[in-house]
């Protein structure tokens, strides 16, 4: 979980802050008042070029970190190993031909 949050924090930071932001400020109703911008770190985190990049050409490390998780849900320690090979695998991941910085679509 960490390695995806680390991923998604380097590449949705603004949509991650905003809903931060939103959330610290409205702790008795950030459910409904956030939701939107919930909804907008949901589509970067899943649309985002750099991230559909790793997860295509990581796909087996992710799978098998993915079913270690559901496996050891007591102990998620126990994924360690998976989480390094992930993250491992991302950081080798050649972006040169990918747009890091897209235009964010509206919705």
């Amino acid at each position: 979980m960490q390695a995806a949050m680390d991923i998604s924090a380097k590449y949705c930071q603004k949509e991650l802050e905003s809903y931060g932001s939103c959330v610290s400020s409205n702790p008795s109703t950030w459910q409904q008042k956030c939701h939107e911008l919930k909804m907008k770190v949901a589509h970067c985190t899943s649309s985002h070029p750099v991230i559909q990049k790793i997860k295509q050409d990581c796909s087996k490390e992710f799978v098998e970190f993915d079913k270690c998780l559901r496996e050891n849900q007591s102990s998620a320690t126990s994924c360690t190993s998976h989480v390094a090979r992930f993250v491992g695998c991302a950081e080798t991941v050649d972006l040169s031909k990918v747009e890091t910085n897209p235009v964010p679509s509206s919705t």
